[in-house]
């Protein structure tokens, strides 16, 4: 596998047989005015019946390497290939892709019933199989119990009309989904419930799924592995956990779940621990990720949940001094916000237990983590 971004390991051929390279993205650029690269030379393999995420901001190519691949935009420079054949010069409707939007995009004046039977008329099924494919799809997205496939789209709520898209998308039993913020117009409980019910249904088919979000809890819910862009390029391509576990830039550890971040200068680096001079003086200790030299600047990401407050100092490798400014409760949590080493924005997270110390605004502490959970990572401005 081939990206643009440091530290991802090659996928192997799956035991199962299904291709590692089912869709390959290769040296692909995209330019809307001939000057500026809206996507810069992306190399990607997708395996079949995988769930990749690209996530990123607003304005990060995300969306463009979707519509590529989908064939609503044509590349600039490279090639896209499904299953081994190039598909650059195929019309959208002969890639046989599934594709579900976030505006749902159903036929008003057509019934559920009829919007799902419409792919399946236009490739010439018989109609036996267009209503066993119909009532298959609906039962898929716990519709199918009779009372839904005469309304119009206009006679179902939001969530309803996102499973009949779905259902549609899925319906001709395509070897590849595509997925376009579908969930951005759902109340947040009803997203997070479709997200399992994305995912239980992709797990059931193995159909394989690019998905497009710029909502971080999405992408990590659902997703074998995810892509974060950002300006045009892959910054890192990784399962969940790796992505927030082991971030290897500063764009990336911000961008996915909280991140304390603090500003300073590396002293030393030895056996992949940088030293680190923080910039109100205080001395740490972090891994050293990406960073490669004395005298740089580094910030150091350290997740709120790793942080300890008045740690016993054998279990951690330093403390700092912090400076409480709000506690805030959560029922599972409870979210500190205090001041450490000049920056007052600085969160720790711990979990509500019986018996825990409460700290209240004002109170003077000290902080720790352990070295291997503080990344020095490379230096942003601002």
């Amino acid at each position: 596998m081939q990206l643009d971004a440091a530290s991802a390991e090659a996928i192997e051929t799956p035991a199962d047989g299904r291709s590692p390279d089912f869709v390959v993205f290769d040296q692909v650029q995209k330019s809307y005015d001939g000057e500026t690269l809206v996507v810069k030379n992306l190399n990607l393999s997708i395996g079949q019946g995988e769930f990749l995420t690209m996530l990123g901001p607003s304005g990060s190519g995300k969306t463009t390497c979707l519509m590529m691949l989908a064939g609503f935009e044509t590349a600039t420079h490279g090639e896209i290939t499904l299953n081994g054949r190039p598909i650059n010069n195929i019309p959208p409707h002969k890639r046989g892709i599934g594709m579900v939007f976030q505006t749902y995009a159903l036929f008003p004046h057509m019934t559920v019933a009829e919007n799902l039977a419409f792919p399946l008329e236009v490739r010439k099924l018989s109609k036996a199989d267009v209503e066993a494919k119909v009532k298959r799809a609906l039962d898929m997205v716990q519709m199918g119990d009779g009372q839904f496939a005469g309304r119009r789209p206009a006679q179902l709520s939001g969530g309803q009309q996102q499973r009949v898209a779905l259902a549609r998308a899925l319906v001709f039993e395509p070897e590849l989904v595509l997925m376009d913020e579908p969930l951005g117009a759902l109340d947040k409980q009803l997203r997070e419930h479709m997200q399992y019910e994305i995912k239980h249904i992709h797990e059931s088919l193995g159909v394989t799924v690019v998905y497009v979000t710029h909502d971080q809890s999405e992408a990590l819910t659902m997703s074998d592995r995810v892509a974060v862009f950002n300006d045009g390029v892959i910054q890192q391509l990784e399962a969940p956990d790796g992505l927030y576990e082991r971030p290897m830039n500063s764009f990336v550890a911000q961008f996915i779940g909280e991140n304390n971040k603090l500003s300073g200068r590396v002293d030393s680096i030895a056996n992949g621990v940088a030293e680190v001079t923080l910039d109100d003086g205080e001395k740490v200790s972090a891994l050293a990720i990406n960073v490669s030299q004395a005298g740089e600047r580094t910030l150091l990401s350290v997740r709120p949940e790793r942080v300890e407050i008045d740690p016993d100092e054998s279990t951690v490798a330093h403390t700092v001094d912090g400076l409480v400014e709000e506690v805030i409760y959560l029922g599972d949590h409870i979210r500190t916000r205090m001041k450490v080493a000049g920056d007052d924005q600085f969160i720790v997270k711990t979990r509500n237990r019986l018996g825990a110390r409460k700290f209240s605004p004002g109170e003077k502490v000290r902080v720790g983590w352990a070295t291997e959970d503080c990344r020095a990572l490379d230096w942003l401005e601002g």
